[in-house]
């Protein structure tokens, strides 16, 4: 049925919300990881910045997925 579907359309987006939830949250703790790194460096951050852009940028494109998903799976749950 409709409302059947929707409800597994629901979860799906519910569990892909979760896992991107703990891959931006590994995104977080290894972009700390590196800014500590980075201080403790004597050259300084430069050799680090372009992986450091990297995470922040993933990052950022993750958040954006994550609001998308929890966007869509309140209007799932409001609908269905």
């Amino acid at each position: 049925s409709r409302s059947q579907q929707a409800l597994e359309q629901a979860r799906a987006a519910a569990e892909e919300l979760e896992d991107l939830k703990a891959i931006a949250k590994r995104l977080e703790e290894e972009n700390s990881k590196l800014r500590r790194q980075a201080h403790q460096l004597v050259r300084g951050p430069a050799s680090l910045l372009p992986q450091n852009q990297q995470l922040l940028a993933e990052g950022h494109g993750l958040r954006e997925r994550i609001q998308a998903l929890a966007a869509e799976t309140a209007n799932l749950e409001v609908s269905g």
